[in-house]
């Protein structure tokens, strides 16, 4: 696991190093364990590593063996001894024991088709000096992040926008595509970076460059799921199983202590339960919770780590959480409107003491039908195109902020754009009222959810479609952005044996009977794990990775919303209309229904303050460092560094 940045002119003018090694400055908190640096004529490439396997040899950037090519890597591959086996056969020479080796000499074997060979999590860069091509890849599913810029005719990437905006040529302006998805969907595109210019690649894609050539980028896998009908439900479960029992295995490797985190829902516990049949101590286990009931978790996971007998560990989370405000967005990287990262970087704070390695169980709610959303659409699909219509004329006739209006329209709404709407958070006419009239002009220009509507508009059953759009967006922009940022950021490597792309193609062709049925969800996956866990965890309704924001803005964070968001330096950026905040902000009975919309909005505004108002480039202050400004705290005047 390491953090990765490179530059690279494709008319091979010269290269500074000192521009990469701003950037793994900057990564520093992927990779505390060493530092990599490869320069030649038009090209460097940097990374920073964290050490996980081949503690001795597994430095990068790694060569093939005439030093024709060279890989910088951030993830694992866990089939990597396969591939080595194969790769001597075929004469190929290693000169270390790590995983990253089997990724160059698989791109001399195969070129950028490489990646179609490879089972894990992963973001690299492969430069091939002979033939002047530059390779960028990504996991299938989104599990590592990469970033990338076109400055003439030379390309930047990175594993995080912050170290892009070490390099000075790259501007810091907003674009206003991925403002407008943030305030739809909690978080910025698929292919686009909330700054200007700066592209993520996306998911299950590759990015090739060549000299003469330039920059060509497509998919290489992509999920459909197409239900299998006619197998019987226990073969189903038992096939399943038995990939469980081989992605928990395959994702323990590990030459350095590993744990997992435990909510104490189905996913997590299944895989600690797994990892306890094959591990020969107690697995480490590690929770957060808070002190409102209604939102703690601990119970849940405590009950879990007797029954599986872990070496647990937990922490509560107070409201004085304000304090890491600043670091959870710096580390967050772009405005994010999931305020779940907050507990999610405590939780990887906590397991940082105890482990480098933490499993967790994201993924299982895509893969196997476990939102409460997808029962509420179930019940919602109920009422007949005459129903809709009259709900919606009703819904029309009802003045604004009547109780029940929101209600009627959104049951009005046809299939798919009644998901979307669900998902929504501020919907065009709030986003009207919200921006100034300049800034909406910007953002209505585009719909944040077309992607996601073309996917539902596809044939096939209603929950397969839904399912599937939230394993090819929310999953990897919202739930695998927040894991692998948190958990970096205390330098733990998070790994997802759900989502291993051999278990999520099976998924995908499980019937959608054997996943909801009669308002249970994960029915099969249930029964795969029968004999593993008891019917309290089981059957325990599900409880999302939520946090007492509402209460705290009411109680003792009050005043940040305000301190923040109507300062005299949010003012003058001209983005939010004063009047709209200040309405927004006026009933604090209110918060509990607004936590996320003030949370996106409190995220996008810190976000500002810390990479674009201050000159972005080598002069960006360091996590923690003399440049870094004091904390927020709530109730208090905004500190020099950040009014």
């Amino acid at each position: 696991m390491c953090g990765v940045a490179g530059i690279v002119d494709l008319d091979r003018a010269p290269v500074q190093e000192g521009g990469v090694r701003a950037m793994c400055a900057a990564l520093r908190h992927r990779g505390p364990d060493g530092e990599g640096v490869y320069v030649a004529p038009g090209v460097a490439l940097g990374m920073r590593r964290l050490s996980i396997i081949d503690l001795r040899t597994g430095d990068q950037p790694v060569a093939n063996e005439d030093g024709t090519a060279w890989v910088v890597f951030n993830g694992e591959i866990y089939n990597y001894r396969e591939l080595r086996h194969d790769l001597e056969g075929r004469g190929h020479r290693f000169r270390t024991s790590s995983d990253t080796e089997s990724i160059v000499h698989l791109y001399e074997e195969r070129g950028p088709a490489c990646v179609e060979a490879l089972r894990g999590m992963f973001a690299f860069a492969v430069w091939d000096q002979s033939r002047r091509t530059l390779l960028l890849a990504r996991d299938r599913l989104g599990i590592k992040p990469l970033y990338y810029t076109e400055i003439g005719r030379r390309i930047a990437f990175s594993s995080e926008l912050k170290a892009l905006l070490r390099l000075p040529e790259v501007e810091t302006r907003i674009d206003w595509r991925a403002l407008g998805s943030l305030l739809s969907t909690l978080h910025t595109p698929a292919d686009q970076s909330i700054v200007a210019g700066v592209k993520k690649l996306e998911p299950g894609h590759v990015l090739v460059a060549r000299a003469g050539g330039g920059v060509r980028i497509r998919r290489y896998w992509d999920v459909r799921f197409d239900p299998v009908a006619g197998r019987r439900e226990s073969d189903i479960a038992d096939e399943l199983r038995g990939l469980l029992e081989e992605s928990v295995r395959l994702h323990m490797v590990s030459d350095v202590p590993l744990g997992a985190f435990l909510s104490g829902g189905v996913d997590s516990s299944s895989i600690v339960a797994l990892m306890s049949r094959r591990a020969d101590r107690p697995v480490k286990t590690f929770s957060i919770g808070f002190r409102d009931a209604d939102f703690d978790e601990t119970p849940d996971a405590r009950r879990v780590a007797r029954v599986l007998g872990t070496e647990h560990h937990e922490a509560i989370l107070d409201p004085d959480a304000a304090a890491v405000l600043e670091d959870v967005v710096y580390h967050l990287d772009e405005p994010f409107g999931d305020s779940s990262a907050i507990p999610t970087y405590m939780v990887s704070q906590l397991a940082a003491h105890h482990v480098k390695v933490a499993l967790s169980g994201d993924g299982g709610d895509e893969l196997f039908a476990g939102y409460d959303r997808y029962r509420a659409e179930d019940r919602d699909r109920r009422h007949g195109p005459l129903e809709r219509w009259a709900m919606g004329r009703l819904g029309r006739s009802m003045p604004r902020g009547m109780r029940g209006r929101n209600r009627l329209l959104h049951l009005s709404l046809p299939d798919g754009r009644r998901y979307l709407n669900r998902l929504t958070l501020y919907d065009p006419d709030e986003q009207r009222a919200l921006l100034r009239p300049d800034v909406f002009e910007e953002v209505a220009r585009h719909d944040p959810w077309f992607r996601e509507a073309r996917r539902l508009a596809r044939r096939g059953h209603w929950l397969s479609r839904l399912q599937e759009v939230d394993l090819t967006s929310y999953l990897p922009l919202d739930i695998l952005t927040k894991v692998d940022r948190m958990s970096m950021a205390h330098s733990i490597e998070a790994r997802v044996p759900l989502l291993d792309h051999k278990v999520v193609e099976f998924a995908a062709k499980i019937p959608p009977g054997l996943l909801l049925r009669n308002g249970r969800s994960k029915h099969v996956l249930k029964r795969a794990l029968a004999d593993l866990l008891p019917e309290s965890v089981l059957e325990r309704p599900k409880r999302g990775f939520a946090i007492p924001l509402g209460r705290w803005f009411r109680g003792p964070l009050r005043d940040l919303p305000r301190d923040l968001l109507l300062s005299e330096r949010s003012r003058r950026r001209g983005i939010l209309d004063t009047a709209a905040v200040e309405r927004l902000l006026a009933d604090p009975e209110r918060c509990g229904v607004l936590d996320l919309p003030i949370w996106t909005l409190l995220s996008f505004e810190i976000w500002c303050r810390t990479f674009l108002d201050q000159r972005p480039g080598a002069a960006l202050p360091d996590p923690g460092g003399a440049e870094r400004a004091a904390p927020i705290r709530s109730g208090e005047a905004c500190p020099a560094g950040f009014a």
